[in-house]
């Protein structure tokens, strides 16, 4: 019973052992085989490696060269750069230094203009200090408009036509006159500041005190100046040396709504600024001009009927100088014929022969030689 168990057990071990050197022996041949596809596999791959390292290294070698040579022109633009920038700086430098030379001047410049400015400030102080105390009185007030009347004259009329400071035969005194040959306009300067300066800060209010001075001086100009007996024309100009209080006196009216201007002219009165006046005195001069063209025709006109005189007297000698020739002429004209015949005659005589009688005597009467 035991050996039927043990010779199974052989058998399946000789199969065993069978199977595994059949076994064995395939996997040396696959292992062989293998080996051999490594081996080539191997060989591809040095190969493949060779010949790729080759193109690697010739790549490497040509990109090598173009970064070189890519460095080598970034560094020459990197050194113009350079250089540029270095010239970039001297010239900013250079400019840099200009502007602040320059802004220095200019700043020294504007500290003397300052300095300046603050000298026209106080001198302008000063002045409106002066100016104040000049306006601050009446009699001030009235000496500077009638030195602004004055200046006015003397800039626009000959100094011929006008006269500063006039002396009626009545004692007044008119501040200025124009001459029109026998004729005088007079001029007399008014400021009425101080009824200005109340209207200017009581407004309103105060309107009724600058009528009544600006009517109040009209009204003096008008009797004092106004002379026609004395050679004045029958209006004059009252000179309002502020152009600010010439203004209101336009723009004022009395409770009947009468203009102040026009109630001056009522009194033969006509307001005038130093602007106004300046107008006025330039009409004034083209009709001196006009006068004195008119003046100077009539000379003319007297000159040419004297001239006409004399050439009528000249006329009456020429024609009597005319007439002394004529006669003269005809006596030549008869003395000629006369000779004429003397002549014949004492020919004739010469020649042995005697001469017929002659129908007139041989004389020249004393009428013919005058």
């Amino acid at each position: 019973m035991s050996l039927w168990v043990t010779i199974p057990s052989i058998v399946a071990v000789v199969i065993l052992a069978v199977w595994a050197i059949a076994a064995q022996g395939r996997h040396q041949r696959r292992a062989e085989l293998l080996e051999s596809q490594l081996t080539a596999l191997r060989q591809e791959m040095q190969s493949l490696l060779a010949s790729q390292a080759q193109g690697f290294a010739s790549q490497i070698g040509q990109l090598n060269q173009t970064v070189l040579q890519q460095l080598g022109q970034m560094n020459q633009t990197v050194q113009k750069g350079v250089e540029n920038s270095v010239q970039l700086t001297s010239k900013a430098q250079e400019t840099w230094s200009a502007e602040v030379k320059s802004s220095r001047e200019v700043l020294g410049k504007i500290q003397q203009q300052l300095g300046e400015v603050q000298q026209a400030g106080r001198e302008l102080s000063s002045a409106s200090q002066a100016l104040q105390t000049v306006l601050g009185g009446a009699k001030t007030r009235g000496g500077l408009g009638e030195i602004t009347l004055e200046r006015l004259l003397a800039d626009s009329l000959p100094a011929a036509n006008f006269e500063i400071q006039h002396r009626f035969p009545t004692g007044e005194i008119v501040d200025a006159v124009v001459r029109f040959q026998d004729k005088l306009l007079p001029i007399d300067s008014k400021f009425p500041l101080d009824d200005y300066r109340k209207l200017a800060a009581g407004g309103e209010e105060a309107r009724k005190g600058f009528l009544q001075a600006v009517r109040g001086h009209a009204e003096s100009i008008s009797k004092k100046y106004i002379l026609p007996g004395e050679g004045t024309l029958d209006i004059a100009l009252m000179f309002i040396a502020s152009e600010g209080v010439y203004y209101e006196l336009l723009m004022s009216e009395d409770a009947k709504g009468i203009a102040l201007d026009e109630y001056c002219r009522t009194k033969g009165v006509i307001p005038v600024s130093p602007n106004t006046l300046y107008a006025h005195l330039r009409v004034i001069l083209m009709g001196l001009h006009g006068m004195q063209i008119e003046e100077n025709a009539k000379k003319l006109r007297e000159s040419l009927t004297g001239l006409k005189k004399q050439f009528d007297g000249f006329g009456e000698v020429y024609e009597r100088l005319g007439t002394h020739l004529r006669n003269a002429q005809q006596s030549y004209f008869d003395a000629d014929q006369k000779l004429d015949r003397a002549r014949a005659t004492l020919e004739q005589t010469a020649e042995g022969a005697l001469p017929e009688a002659s129908s007139k005597p041989l004389e020249i009467s004393a009428k013919q030689h005058s």
